[in-house]
């Protein structure tokens, strides 16, 4: 016998102002990649040549892809609770829209990336990384809690332990996108690049659907706002910890030659794969936010920054072709300022350029989230 699905449940306001904040520090550090081409930074980044302005940008966009990979997992359970049957419903959406996120990495975020058709290079990036690990999380979440917890904890934190393995051969491949980063070639006239090694992902994804219950409606508020804190500032003791002893979990650190690069040396954590340290920092970071924006005055102030949250997919796909128009028409306009490149000369542009960016697009994110939000009916809006 056919049974409905529960009446949508509001949205969780938190969960969107964090996630809508992610997006933002997303869209100064792509508006970094498009207008400081001539300035790429290393990962870890080089603190004895970055200008702190331009290592703050970047440690802000450090950010981004923990939190919303860990609310990639919160959502999905609490997605699941609103269906007859959570687990097989929640297990069949994730694996659905984690192709579909493969495919959009592969075709419309590449191509926004590149402007190449057909392509000749495929970056494979955070959107590829989080549809890879929706797809792992579609058979994990099977697994009893207490497992699935485990299991994420030991992604995390024991990840670190494989730096030194190297795959050849056969199982290069499959090794290149689980967590040696590496150029592929499938055939000739492509080059597959795996910026996004996907194992650490795996956990987080994992630790993000663990933690739905926190958050379910019948869930004690203060406790959910203890568990945020302690695990918090667990993971940020963590990271003070294992960067004091500077043995494991990322490359070491050293003292600088001032105070401010010994500080900036301390937080300069490797993101590719994320490094133990680097989901300490950055998840410790965003557990705390969340139990901020629990504060309802605050979430009162801070509205707008749910519209981007409430419709993230869309504001992702949309800030990627109007950057890439911009550059191409300074470019037309002023030529190349920074050798091959046009690009800004001084990174204090980029914070205003992206505010300018975040305004101009917020009546478009707006109205794509109340069609989101109207048209329950159409099931392909749930994908954005």
């Amino acid at each position: 016998m056919y049974v409905p699905a529960m009446p949508p449940r509001p949205r969780l306001v938190q969960i969107d102002l964090l996630r809508g904040l992610v997006m933002l520090l997303m869209l100064l550090d792509h508006v970094r990649e498009t207008f400081f081409l001539h300035m790429q930074l290393a990962d870890p980044v080089d603190v004895d040549r970055v200008s702190p302005l331009l290592f703050g940008f970047r440690l802000l966009a450090h950010l981004c892809a923990p939190v919303f990979v860990f609310l990639t997992g919160l959502s999905a359970w609490l997605y699941g609770q609103r269906q007859p049957d959570p687990r097989a419903a929640t297990a069949a959406f994730l694996f659905k829209r984690g192709l579909f996120l493969v495919v959009l990495e592969a075709t419309l975020v590449n191509f926004a990336w590149t402007f190449e058709f057909p392509p000749q290079t495929i970056y494979l990036q955070v959107i590829w990384a989080i549809g890879l690990s929706m797809l792992a999380l579609s058979a994990l979440l099977w697994l009893p809690r207490p497992a699935l917890v485990a299991l994420g904890l030991a992604l995390v934190a024991g990840h670190n332990l494989l730096d030194g393995v190297r795959a050849d051969g056969a199982w290069s491949g499959v090794w290149a996108v689980l967590h040696q980063r590496a150029w592929l070639e499938p055939f000739d006239g492509l080059r597959l690049r795996t910026s996004y090694p996907v194992l650490p992902w795996i956990g987080v994804i994992a630790l993000g659907y663990a933690a739905g219950p926190w958050f379910a409606p019948d869930a004690d508020a203060g406790r959910r706002r203890r568990l945020l804190m302690g695990w918090g500032v667990g993971a940020l003791a963590s990271f003070a910890v294992l960067r004091l002893v500077n043995g494991y979990g990322d490359a070491p650190w050293r003292v600088g030659e001032d105070a401010l690069r010994t500080a900036m040396g301390l937080v300069n954590v490797t993101k590719y794969p994320p490094s133990l340290l680097f989901l300490c920092l950055t998840l410790g970071v965003g557990l705390l936010l969340l139990r901020l924006l629990e504060r309802p005055a605050l979430a009162r102030r801070l509205a707008p920054l749910a519209t981007y949250g409430a419709a993230p997919m869309f504001f992702y796909l949309l800030h990627l072709y109007v950057l890439k128009l911009l550059y191409l028409g300074a470019l037309a306009a002023w030529g190349p300022n920074q050798g091959a490149f046009f690009g800004f000369g001084d990174p204090a542009w980029l914070l205003p350029v992206a505010a300018a960016l975040a305004i101009a697009l917020h009546p478009a994110v707006r109205w794509f989230a109340a069609l989101k939000a109207r048209r329950r009916d159409w099931a392909w809006l749930r994908y954005f």
